[in-house]
């Protein structure tokens, strides 16, 4: 770790302790733009990196004030440590190398989630986060804008991978910012994007919402990768679907007819789908889509407890010489051969999880009159950002700082869905209650929400 990525640590962890609540989420998510996970210490052969260090004092800071207790567990909060745990427990026990490593996930998914969890308790909490994010967001959007006119990446100084000739397409710089692969900072942009949609739906936000959606399309644009533009594409579909959103039903079993045609009229299996829409957006669709056909072809070894990373060598005529493997370029997958089938019914039964909890959130606003619907265009978005990320993760797994970004959304998607159902349940009376049992709240005091 560096002079300058020591320093911008420091001021982010002094934050975080002593801060106010809001601030705190706010240095949260600086740590995710402005610090690496190149910068890091090594501790007893433990990978110290930045963020978590970060997630450490912030994990710390809610459970000392009481911003989070784990009395109060959602099902979403339940499902999310069984993913993970027993995703590290199987592997552990089956593999004999990479241990550390995995366990290591798991713990940064506990304690980063569970951060967000108590750092954000509502609506006005995140509405706040993404009005202040765009303070963050606009000098990150200029140093990828130089790093893209310059070819040179200005977060080099704080420790970021320095571009390469492998980095270009199309005669174009493919931008890295503090991240590890361009398709991993385009996935920034492509799933902010969908949020200030929504919060432009606030008059007094909407000038700047405009301004967080341009810059989430610049960084998209500067990514110059084919996953956050299919990434974005499929957010902006969500959001054309906003008019029908009382006929979601509807939308989608039609969804299920479009999928049903494609795969009795096209030639190739259905997987091979982002083969075909990389000819448009661009990126490695065919190895996307042969990965999924090679997996299915060898579910006798994984479906039970997964395989070893370096048994998939041969699933390609090439393979990542870095830790002679095939290129697991599908989070799913991930799970699949981290922790068997179990692992990733798990992960999909947590993302049905958060559908759910938005689509709950949503049913109980409309028949309120006086239910607002800039908290309805919120929860939409959130819906939305679900959809980003599974599209994402069809084409890469979240293997740097990037998964925090994900925990921030499934935390907000917890607290502000659990909010909504609580307030509006409140108003209908006590018949009307349908929360959780594991979500019930009592209303922490707000003692920080102004600065």
């Amino acid at each position: 770790m560096n002079a300058l990525g020591a320093a911008i640590l420091a001021v982010l962890l002094g934050v975080i302790l002593a801060g106010t609540r809001r601030l705190a989420l706010l240095a949260m998510l600086a740590g995710v733009l402005y610090t690496n996970s190149s910068q890091q210490i090594t501790v007893a052969g433990l990978n110290l990196f930045a963020l978590r260090f970060l997630e450490l004092a912030g994990f710390a800071r809610v459970l000392a004030r009481r911003e989070f207790s784990f009395s109060r567990l959602a099902k979403i909060d339940r499902l999310l440590v069984l993913l993970y745990a027993y995703t590290a427990v199987v592997y552990c026990l089956y593999e004999s190398s990479g241990q550390a490593f995995v366990a290591g996930q798991a713990v940064d998914a506990c304690l980063c989630y569970f951060t967000f969890r108590g750092l954000i308790q509502g609506v006005e909490d995140f509405r706040w986060c993404l009005r202040a994010f765009v303070v963050l967001l606009a000098p990150y959007a200029v140093l990828v804008v130089i790093e893209s006119v310059t070819r040179h990446n200005p977060f080099v100084q704080a420790g970021a991978i320095a571009i390469g000739e492998a980095w270009e397409r199309g005669g174009r710089v493919r931008c890295l910012g503090t991240f590890q692969h361009p398709s991993l900072l385009g996935t920034l942009g492509a799933s902010f994007l969908p949020l200030y949609i929504g919060l432009a739906f606030a008059p007094r936000d909407r000038r700047l919402a405009l301004v967080g959606a341009v810059l989430c399309g610049v960084i998209i644009v500067a990514a110059n990768s084919g996953g956050p533009v299919s990434a974005c594409a499929a957010g902006l579909v969500g959001w054309l679907l906003w008019p029908w959103r009382t006929r979601m039903r509807r939308v989608r079993w039609a969804l299920v007819g479009l999928i049903l045609l494609a795969a009795v009229f096209m030639k190739a299996p259905l997987w091979y789908l982002p083969a075909k829409v990389s000819a448009f957006s661009g990126g490695g669709g065919w190895h996307r889509s042969y990965l999924m056909q090679v997996a299915f072809q060898h579910l006798d070894r994984w479906w039970l407890a997964g395989m070893p990373r370096s048994e998939t060598d041969t699933w390609f005529p090439y393979s990542l010489a870095s830790i002679d493997s095939a290129d697991i370029t599908n989070q799913f997958l991930g799970f699949g051969l981290n922790g068997g089938l179990v692992a990733v019914a798990l992960f999909i039964l947590l993302l049905a999880r958060a559908f759910g909890n938005v689509g709950q959130a949503l049913a109980s606003l409309r028949p309120n009159p006086g239910a607002s619907r800039e908290t309805e265009a919120l929860l939409w978005g959130l819906g939305v950002v679900l959809a980003v990320h599974i599209a994402t993760w069809f084409g890469i797994p979240y293997f740097d700082q990037t998964y925090a970004l994900w925990f921030f959304h499934l935390a907000a998607i917890t607290a502000v869905s659990q909010q909504t159902l609580q307030a509006t349940a409140l108003a209908a009376g006590p018949d009307a209650l349908a929360l959780d049992p594991g979500a019930a709240f009592e209303p922490e005091p707000q003692l920080d929400q102004k600065l």
